[in-house]
Formats: structure tokens, C-alpha cells, sequence
């Protein structure tokens, strides 16, 4: 079924697990991703970003990703993942997408708070939740979207300022992670995660997942994380996948890119305690 994000995060929130958020950029990976979480009756969080035009349109990520959303057995969100125009993510929410996600963790304080708050004050009357970011996620090797490559950790009283101000339903955190390929594993801030736990009562969200490390990824989840997108891991092991078995056609070819996408997915699933 088609849902907002809300009950389900606020669930994880409450029971110290995270629900994997992967981003798709065709039909196959929609359905890959549906099928892992009614495999596991676990929640879907199914996202595409803004930054990903090139290989769907905004309309034709809807459609594929609201009719196996419909046709689920499982809570599935259809969620923007990093949002950057204003005008981009009303278009969004007017197509039915009922999960937005408003990135303008790059402007100052004041302007991320107006952004957030133009679109909070749009998609809440219309059944859409909100997540935003403060801080910054930066951008690890090869991560092509992401023009700001440097971090900025979250601050515990700005984040509760923003909070406050914004009435959003989730927000995402910067403890150390970055977008893309890492040069080693990351360093994640823990203590950080703590504080920033305890401040505010809305779940908190980890971009950059991938790449972080199980360890890292499984204590994120059990001090308070309830959602973090993974997207660079699941295209490196569909590639391998593919060069490994070296197909002869193009049908078998993406059955076994699907197939290692899958079960890197269900990997995710529990490690984040999700199931």
C-alpha cells in the first residue's frame, strides 16, 4: 500500500531501528526493492532524487514507483531524496509522491529554514511528510550530484532550533558520513548521534550509507537513527555481479543485477535491526 513515511518512522523511531531508504532510477529496481521488503513484512521507503532526471522523468518515477507501491502487501513511501528546487517538489507532491525531502542544507540557517517551512507548509495539508537536513552530508570519490564535497557537522542546538521552526517530520544528520566512495571507513561521531538523539523527539535520517560499514550502520541504528538512504552500495554490487558472471545478453544480464541488488538490500534490512 501507498503511505506517507510517518507512522512507520516514528515506529522505528520508538524501537532503535532504521529503515533502509534506497534510491531507484528504473523499473527493476522499484520492484526489486518491494519484493525484499514483503519478503521480510518489512516498510518500504523507495526514494528518487532530484538529481536523477537524467534517467527518469519525474512523472514516469511516479507512475512506476505508485503501481508496485499500490500493489504491495507491505507500508510503502514513494519519497524525494534530496530536493533542491522549490519548484521541483511541489511538482512532486501534486504527482503523488507522499514523501519529500527539502535539501537546502548548503544555504545559511535562516534560508534552509524558509525553504523547509514553504514546503512543510505545502505538503502537510495535502497528507505528504517533510524530511530536511541540517548540517551537511558531503560527497565522497565519483558522487557526480553532489557539488558541495565538504561536511558540516549538525549542531545539537541548531538542530533543535530547526525543529522548532520548521514542524518538519524527520530530518537528516551530519555524524561523519558522506555521499558516494569512501577512501577507507568513515569515522562516524557517535557520541554526536547521542546528543543529537536526546535533543528532538522526530526521528533522524543517514544519508550517505553506503560504504559506511556494517558496524558503523548497525550502532547508528541503535542510537537513534530511523532511516538511511543506501544507494552507491546497491549499483557497485549490481555491477560486480554482472562483470563476475560476464552474461551474454542483455535479459540475463540485469537478472543478475537484480538478483545481487536484492540480496544486498536484505543484508541492509538486518543490519539496521529492521527485521
Amino acid at each position: 500500500m501507498l503511505v506517507n513515511s510517518k507512522e512507520m518512522l516514528l515506529d522505528a523511531n520508538s524501537r532503535d531501528y532504521a529503515i533502509p531508504s534506497p534510491d531507484f532510477i528504473n523499473l527493476n529496481m522499484v520492484r526489486s526493492y518491494i519484493e525484499v521488503a514483503e519478503k521480510l513484512d518489512r516498510p518500504s521507503i523507495i526514494a528518487f532524487s532530484e538529481g536523477m532526471q537524467n534517467f527518469l522523468s519525474l512523472e514516469e518515477a511516479y507512475l512506476i514507483g505508485s503501481y508496485y507501491a499500490e500493489k504491495a502487501k507491505i507500508p510503502v513511501a514513494l519519497h524525494i531524496d534530496h530536493g533542491k528546487s522549490i519548484d521541483f517538489i511541489k511538482k512532486a507532491i501534486d504527482q503523488g509522491f507522499t514523501s519529500v525531502m527539502i535539501d537546502a542544507s548548503t544555504d545559511s540557517f535562516e534560508e534552509n529554514v524558509r525553504k523547509t517551512k514553504e514546503i512543510v507548509e505545502y505538503a502537510h495539508p495535502r497528507n505528504v511528510t517533510v524530511e530536511a537536513e541540517i548540517g551537511h552530508v558531503g560527497a565522497g570519490e565519483n558522487y557526480e550530484n553532489e557539488k558541495v564535497k565538504s561536511s558540516k557537522y549538525t549542531g545539537v542546538n541548531e538542530l533543535v532550533k530547526f525543529v522548532n521552526l520548521t514542524n518538519i517530520d524527520s530530518v537528516a544528520v551530519s555524524i561523519g558520513t558522506a555521499h558516494g566512495f569512501y577512501n577507507g571507513t568513515p569515522r562516524i561521531n557517535f557520541d554526536r548521534l547521542v546528543e543529537l538523539k536526546s535533543a528532538v523527539s522526530i526521528p533522524l535520517v543517514l544519508h550517505g550509507g553506503s560504504s559506511t560499514g556494517d558496524e558503523n550502520l548497525k550502532k547508528c541504528a541503535e542510537l537513534g537513527i530511523s532511516k538511511i538512504n543506501i544507494f552507491t552500495d546497491l549499483c557497485v554490487v549490481g555491477a560486480n555481479s554482472i562483470l563476475e558472471e560476464r552474461p551474454d545478453n542483455y535479459k540475463l544480464m540485469m537478472m543478475i543485477a537484480d538478483k545481487a541488488i536484492k540480496e544486498k538490500l536484505e543484508h541492509y534490512y538486518r543490519v539496521f535491526n529492521c527485521c
